[in-house]
């Protein structure tokens, strides 16, 4: 059964660092692009970062495009964002996602919510000034 349980939130200052996990069951990774969201209250959840085949694809949104980076690790069955030089405007609750790979328009559509359909349950972030 596929399954997604995030870890590693927090409360941290500007300018410091978190990791966030989500260990992911049930899930054949070459076939399975993973990304995490994050949403702010009364706000759509925005697209953050995604991953394919343990990097071989990689996507950023602006915003975070060299402070954020994401990964996997086959072997723990895990998916990491390192989130460095935290700004007040990453404070959100962050959540991983995962679904079946499209090659064909995964790169249109990483940042879209509706692309996957299985969730984790969300880790709050906060980012104090």
């Amino acid at each position: 059964q596929e399954n997604l349980v995030e870890s590693g939130g927090g409360s941290v200052q500007a300018g410091g660092s978190l990791t966030l996990s989500c260990r992911a069951s049930g899930y054949g990774y070459y076939s399975t692009c993973f990304a995490w969201f994050r949403q702010v209250p009364g706000e759509e959840r925005e697209g953050v970062a995604a991953i394919w085949n343990s990097g071989a694809i990689t996507y950023y949104a602006a915003s975070v495009e060299g402070r954020f980076t994401i990964s996997q690790d086959n072997a723990k069955n895990t998916l990491y964002l390192q989130m460095n030089s935290l700004k007040p405007e990453d404070t959100a609750v962050y959540y991983c996602a995962a679904d079946k790979y499209n090659p064909l328009t995964y790169g249109d559509t990483w940042y879209v919510p509706s692309t996957y359909g299985t969730w984790g349950q969300g880790t709050q972030v906060t980012v104090s000034s």
